[in-house]
Parts: structure tokens; sequence; C-alpha cells
């Protein structure tokens, strides 16, 4: 599903990833872990392909990234993968539905479809009172599954995430952990995550250990 092969990635004269290999089969939640400065976040965004190596090639799908074109590349990453970060990035101005529903209409989908997929992903994720609220009106862990639901609208195989519970309370982050494993479950999604969290990482199906740079087991 997801593969890496000698990945290296410097910034001036600090190496970040020193040859990385990688493969995340189809259907697993894999955790990326490490201290802070490891490269964790650089590899995730390089598998992502929100940045890009300065050597080695990524596979999604058997697809070759660097063969992508800059438009070709921009309309995969739309439609194949979807994004969880740390700190939910709603836009403000809009509600959970609106949010949800962009990636969608950067897909080209239409207004009525985007918020038909919209309205069942919220109503799954437990939101459907929540589907004409701003994100100032919502908890963290709300905001959260907003943005969870925004990551599945153009049903992506494989999410990537970034610290997606740090900044939630033990419930809400235990919460959202479990909904991982159900969309895992119920949908067939690859999860990457980046974590500092203990115990999501133990229920990982493999643990990525990083350090300066390179996996270590």
């Amino acid at each position: 599903m997801v593969k890496a092969e000698n990945i290296r990635k410097s910034f001036g004269q600090v190496r970040v990833l020193n040859g990385i290999d990688l493969e995340v089969p189809q259907g697993n939640i894999v955790s990326i872990v490490g201290a802070s400065g490891a490269g964790k976040t650089t590899l995730l965004q390089i598998l992502g392909t929100l940045s890009k190596p300065d050597s080695g090639e990524i596979y999604i799908h058997g697809q070759k990234i660097s063969a992508f074109s800059e438009n070709q590349l921009a309309n995969f990453r739309n439609r194949e993968l979807g994004f969880v970060f740390q700190f939910h990035h709603l836009l403000p101005e809009f509600t959970a539905l609106e949010n949800v529903c962009i990636p969608a209409f950067i897909a080209g989908t239409s207004r009525s479809d985007s918020e038909k997929k919209a309205r069942h992903l919220l109503n799954y994720l437990g939101l459907s009172d929540r589907m004409t609220h701003k994100p100032s009106q919502m908890s963290g862990g709300e905001k959260q599954r907003v943005a969870v639901a925004r990551a599945l609208i153009n049903q992506p195989k494989v999410i990537m995430a970034d610290e997606p519970s740090g900044n939630l309370d033990s419930q809400n982050r235990g919460e959202l952990h479990d909904l991982f494993f159900q969309l895992r479950n119920d949908f067939g999604n690859t999860f990457i995550i980046v974590t500092h969290d203990d115990s999501f990482a133990d229920r990982s199906d493999r643990i990525i250990h990083i350090k300066d740079g390179v996996i270590v087991e």
C-alpha cells in the first residue's frame, strides 16, 4: 500500500532522514515513535507527499510518486490520502458540515453529493447534532472528529496523522484512538500515525522507532 525506499532528507547541513526503508500493508495501523527531532514528522510529510525527499522513492498503491507532475500529485493527494493533525485546522468561519465538504468540493464533487457524504460521516462519528456548529461552538474532541470526517470524505484508503490526540484530554484521546481502530475494521483504512502516546502505539499492528533519522528495532 505505502512503500518507501532509501528516503533521505536534509535541511541545510542538518541531515534528518538517513535512508529510510519502509512498507506498510493495506489495512495496517502503524505508529511512528521517537524523540523530538528524530525525523518522525518529516517522514510522515514525505510519505504523505506533502514534502519531497532529497533522494529515494515513495510508492502508494503501486504508483511511483516522483513520476507525477505537480497537478497530478495534488489531485492524487486530494483523492487518495487523508490527513489529521494535532490541531484540527478547521476553518473557523465554516460549520462542521462545510468544513467536511471542502476536500470533496476540491475534487469536483457536486454540492449535493458532497453534503450527503458529509452528513453520513458526521452521523457515523456521532456528530449529527453538531453539523451546523462552527469550531468555536465545539469541544476539542468534537473538532478532531470533524477533522477525521474531513479526512475521510473522498474515501481515501490511507490516512496520515501527526500527533492527532496530542491536544486532547485522556477521555477524548482514548475515544479518538478507538475510532481509528473502528474505521480500520469497518472500512479497511490504512493508518500511519506519528504519536508520543505509548498506549496507542502498543495497540498498533507495528511500531516504527525512529532515532537519528533511521529506523531502529
